[in-house]
């Protein structure tokens, strides 16, 4: 079959899917904005935006306003791979950039499939979880209203869906969920293996990490509250006194990648360290910044115990990994993770509890460095388990 891929950052949630039909023989496309690395025999085709933002438009309409122009661009793309003789049998795409608006117009015959990540809600949910946090004005309100105006039509467009979560697919409307299919991407556990040789060396750190060291590591694509990060620092100070040996390694960009940003135009890194800096050795305290991948997997094999929180959320990737590695994993007590978090034996803590946190965290490191046991493998997660689903749910899509 030919298939194309549309996601702006590819192969991102679709990175094991594309790899896997690749391998099967399908002729596999995809369309970004971004380019990053394309499993193999995949064909990555990079598009760009055919005109700049308006610049006066109401200001509700600035999201739908770039969504729509990034729908312009993806179809402008489809429409070369229609002239060179590439037509799909099938589409997968993630919405929530606007770029399967169109495709529908340029490939009518194709199975248009989604991805559902997340539908926004003005309760509930991520928004007003934060007690600290004034309530939405009324502009916001509508804003975020219309955030999910072009899920919506992605949904009435899609011939089918796919959520990696149950929670994922329940923040969607009770008439929409009987489309989306819960089918996880997969975790590539084999890669996730304790390394008794790993070691990790980060700039401006003169020793170097092995397994065996007291480290406590907290990952995010972004350091924001979404994340816990900022009660993560507030638990910090705490968890060094009582453990004077105790290095924390903490991974994630200084961007807003969920949420709002931090006051005065700072990033939170430099809102919390100036709010807690003065009670951390930071000689302990070392930020990393994005690892790379095998960085990430030795940060893995070497942490003595990994703190995870995520707000009512897309429930991160690094979460699972973590557990799935064997690592002691700590995390917060919300929706997303209480999905798999006894049966990845991780134990749970009161989201905005820094006192808890603290305690959970210096028990954890107290009791030494264990020999790694991974848990029981998860159906649900194990990767070849994923795929096979996946290519079932391709298979019934088809066929309908």
């Amino acid at each position: 079959m030919k298939i194309l891929f549309i996601h702006q950052n590819f192969p991102a949630q679709f990175l094991h899917l594309a790899g896997d039909l690749a391998r099967r023989g399908h002729q596999v496309v995809a369309l970004c904005r971004n380019a990053r690395a394309a499993p193999d025999g995949v064909t990555l085709r990079p598009y760009q935006l055919l005109r700049p933002a308006m610049p006066e438009i109401h200001p509700l309409l600035a999201e739908q306003e770039s969504q729509v122009r990034h729908a312009e661009a993806c179809a402008a793309a489809a429409m070369q791979l229609q002239r060179e003789g590439f037509t799909p049998e099938i589409v997968l795409a993630h919405p929530g950039w606007g770029e399967a608006l169109f495709i529908k117009d340029v490939f009518p015959h194709a199975k248009l499939l989604i991805y559902c990540e997340y539908y926004y809600a003005l309760e509930g949910q991520d928004v007003g979880f934060d007690p600290g946090l004034p309530p939405l004005s009324m502009p916001e309100r509508w804003r975020l209203r219309l955030r999910n105006s072009t899920n919506l039509l992605s949904m009435e467009l899609a011939d089918a869906a796919i959520a990696p979560t149950r929670w994922q697919r329940d923040t969607y409307p009770a008439w929409a969920r009987d489309k989306i299919s819960v089918i996880h991407d997969g975790i590539d556990s084999e890669r996730l293996r304790f390394n008794p040789q790993a070691r990790l060396a980060l700039p401006g750190v003169a020793r170097t990490f092995a397994p065996g060291a007291e480290v406590i590591s907290f990952v995010a694509r972004n350091l924001e509250p979404m994340r816990g990060f900022d009660v993560f620092m507030r638990a910090l100070p705490d968890v060094l006194r009582r453990r004077p040996d105790a290095h924390a390694i903490v991974v994630g960009g200084d961007e807003v990648g969920y949420g709002y940003p931090a006051p005065g135009g700072r990033s939170w890194k430099e809102h919390m360290l100036a709010e807690v800096g003065a009670q951390l050795d930071l000689s302990r305290v070392h930020f990393a910044g994005q690892l790379a991948p095998g960085e990430y997997l030795d940060l893995l094999s070497i942490s003595r115990v990994h703190a995870y929180w995520s707000a009512p959320f897309v429930l991160s990737w690094s979460f699972l990994e973590a557990a799935l590695s064997g690592v002691p994993v700590l995390a917060s007590a919300t929706a997303p993770v209480l999905e798999f978090a006894a049966a990845l034996g991780v134990a749970c803590v009161p989201f905005f509890d820094a006192a808890a946190w603290a305690d959970a965290i210096a028990l954890r490191c107290a009791a030494g460095a264990q020999p790694r046991q991974a848990p029981p493998p998860l159906p649900e997660l194990v990767l070849e388990t994923c795929l096979a689903r996946q290519r079932q749910w391709l298979a019934a899509a088809l066929a309908t």
